[in-house]
């Protein structure tokens, strides 16, 4: 099978200091990986490798099958990178922002309009960026980047610090994204963001892929204790082993109508992180 992006064996240092040690990792076609961890774990330096950024120590990178230490200006071309205010003037307006970039990259100026409607900013094409709201401006960021329909998306922290409704505006956005068979990298330290966009889970501690998996294989493989929680119509909370001895237990409240809700009792992906690292994903 050959990956969207096959990377081996990945090393990086900064001033004699180990931010990435070991990374093996492989994406295919229209999936979507999220790279989960603290500040300091290694996901941006991994993305700015991958993206030609910053070349790596050790290691080979390859992206659409080409190593990445080897790319040229069209190779860059098939990739779409987000990351905080990576590409926009202040000074100019969000229509202006498209514009620029369309003419680097050779697309016919009627793709703009239609790309700000996509976003919602066809009333804001006026707006200079300087001016935008932050849910805003990362809609202008991930413009910029859809608009040159790339093969592959590297999407770093793309809702940091905004708004349910406008998190969930990118949410949707990245997922259309999955559905035309986009390959889509995601780093993130929002656990509740990986649990619903990807496919697949790498969690990074300390430059290392300590888990792998998608979210509910993970979660699922750190139910220690695999217990059911049962919450009756009268109040009462029941605790039962998740086996067959609780059955005939289930059974009668269900046959009689007693069950307000139940629940498995599998960690969330931060629950798993700090089991396995002593320390939060923030």
């Amino acid at each position: 099978m050959e990956y969207s992006i096959d990377i081996s064996n990945i090393g990086h240092e900064y001033d004699g200091k180990k931010v990435l040690d070991g990374i093996n990792l492989q994406i295919g076609s229209g999936e979507v990986l999220g790279l989960l961890g603290p500040s300091g774990a290694g996901k941006t330096t991994l993305i700015k490798i991958l993206t030609g950024q910053i070349e790596q120590i050790r290691g080979n990178a390859v992206i659409l099958g080409k190593d990445t230490r080897k790319f040229k200006g069209s190779d860059f071309k098939k990739l779409g990178i987000m990351m905080d205010n990576f590409g926009v003037y202040e000074r100019l307006s969000c229509y202006d922002n498209l514009k620029l970039f369309a003419r680097i990259y050779g697309i016919p100026q009627e793709k703009i309009n239609e790309t700000l409607s996509d976003m919602g900013l066809r009333k804001a094409g006026k707006t200079l960026a300087m001016n935008l709201s932050k849910g805003m401006r990362s809609r202008l960021i991930l413009a910029r980047v859809l608009m040159i329909n790339p093969s592959i998306l590297f999407l770093d922290e793309p809702t940091s610090g905004l708004d349910p409704a406008s998190r969930e505006h990118i949410h949707r956005l990245i997922l259309k994204e999955k559905e035309k068979g986009i390959t889509i990298c995601l780093s993130t330290h929002n656990m509740m963001e990986a649990e619903k966009l990807c496919d697949h889970i790498a969690l990074l501690h300390e430059g290392n892929i300590i888990e792998y998996g998608s979210p509910a294989e993970i979660c699922r493989k750190y139910n220690h204790q695999k217990k059911i929680k049962i919450h009756l119509y009268n109040g009462k909370d029941i605790e039962l082993f998740n086996d067959k001895s609780s059955a005939r237990i289930v059974e009668h409240y269900l046959a009689n109508e007693m069950m307000e809700t139940i629940h498995s009792t599998e960690p969330t992906l931060e629950a798993v992180f700090m089991e396995l690292t002593g320390r939060g994903l923030e």
